[in-house]
């Protein structure tokens, strides 16, 4: 006999087309700028993810994230360094991608 689940069915957290595009332009200009060279997308229960990375088998070097349970408090998006610490948290998605603008973020070796 299957099993009824006891928990209610929550859909997967992901990004609409706007903002799927704003991030790949970022991607397009950081990848042009010698910055970064590959991506990967996640969508899950409570967050979607656009992971950055220098070379395909390192870690991310950042995560861009949207969690819609944290709008009304810190804001849904954040840039996630390397090592876990938010660099930016807010609101709109083009207040959080600015921290990339004007040479604010570079890549340390």
């Amino acid at each position: 006999m299957d099993q009824i689940p006891t928990e209610p069915y929550r859909a997967v957290v992901f990004f609409d087309r706007r903002e799927l595009d704003k991030l790949l332009r970022l991607y397009g200009r950081m990848v042009a700028a010698g910055e970064w060279r590959d991506y990967g997308i996640g969508g899950l229960r409570d967050a979607a993810v656009f992971s950055v990375f220098r070379r395909a088998s390192e870690a991310p070097l950042y995560r861009i994230e949207k969690r819609p349970a944290l709008a009304r408090r810190q804001g849904a998006w954040a840039v996630i360094a390397q090592g876990g610490h938010v660099i930016k948290r807010g609101h709109e998605l083009d207040q959080v991608l600015n921290v990339f603008d004007r040479g604010r973020l570079k890549l340390v070796e």
